[in-house]
């Protein structure tokens, strides 16, 4: 039977944080991508609360969280971090971090090591200079509301070819539309770290696993966002760190394969030698 998954909100100075708990045991924190929010692990969190007391927040600027009142940098949101952790009494945990939530779980690691047992890295593609304007024009033009109603079409076109199901895109354009309009919080926080993010990660003590889905990382590429050849700056920068790439994973893999990608990070959190 599937252990049930509560929703809650967390007060902080900047704006209330929704948050999704669920399950007993060893805690294991997961960290959205944007423009996401935590219902990109309702796949997975049945399967981790199975033995785990498994959290996902929704990061500040994004799904059901307030806006925040000032630009955040990556610092901020891993402060934030931090405060849920306090507010459910958990000393430390691991932590699993997608696309924008791997920056934000990197950034914890490094700055509150004691507050990490086991660190999980998804999707954490090095962008350089022009990988930094690409970013930036994508999400400023594609989160714009245009009077006639076309940014709706455009949005669900954006990944109707990889999304897997019109289920599933339906609850990224549900995201999407949360945080159309806004200033481009996330996006703005991990332009100004992406590039400082090796020198931060050295400091990384937490065992590691670094996640890579093949296709997302051919769409970055694709998108002028990240070379496929920097996949691997991440595991330069954590040379303790064990790298597995998902054959097949799409930036959608977290829903499409809950099975898969569960295995791997349970296989990883049980592991005793690491």
């Amino acid at each position: 039977m599937n252990k049930p998954i509560k929703r809650a909100f967390l007060d902080t100075e900047d704006g209330q944080i929704l948050y999704r708990i669920a399950g007993e045991g060893e805690p294991l924190l997961l960290l959205h991508q944007q423009p996401r929010s935590s219902d990109e692990f309702r796949e997975l969190m049945p399967i981790f609360a199975q033995k785990r007391c498994v959290i996902a927040m929704d990061l500040l600027g994004l799904g059901d969280s307030d806006k925040p009142p000032r630009m955040y940098f990556v610092e901020d949101y891993a402060k934030t971090v931090i405060a849920l952790l306090e507010e459910l009494n958990i000393s430390s945990a691991s932590i699993l971090g997608n696309h924008t939530g791997a920056f934000v779980a990197g950034e914890v690691a490094a700055a509150y090591p004691e507050k990490v047992d086991k660190l999980i890295l998804a999707n954490a593609f090095g962008f350089d200079e022009t990988g930094k304007e690409v970013l930036y024009r994508r999400f400023s033009d594609g989160f714009k509301i245009k009077t006639d109603g076309s940014h709706l079409m455009e949005r669900w076109s954006a990944r109707a070819q990889y999304v897997g199901s019109p289920e599933l895109n339906q609850r990224w354009i549900l995201d999407d539309l949360k945080c159309s309009g806004y200033p481009l919080y996330a996006v703005w926080a991990i332009q100004n770290y992406c590039l400082e993010a090796p020198k931060r990660f050295q400091l990384i003590k937490s065992p590691t696993l670094i996640m890579c889905g093949t296709e997302d990382m051919k769409t970055f590429d694709r998108l002028g966002l990240a070379k496929v050849e920097n996949r691997y700056f991440v595991s330069q920068a954590i040379p303790h760190s064990k790298v597995v790439e998902i054959e097949g994973g799409t930036i959608c893999m977290m829903n499409q394969i809950p099975e898969e990608i569960s295995q791997v990070v349970i296989n990883f959190l049980d592991d005793t030698h690491i």
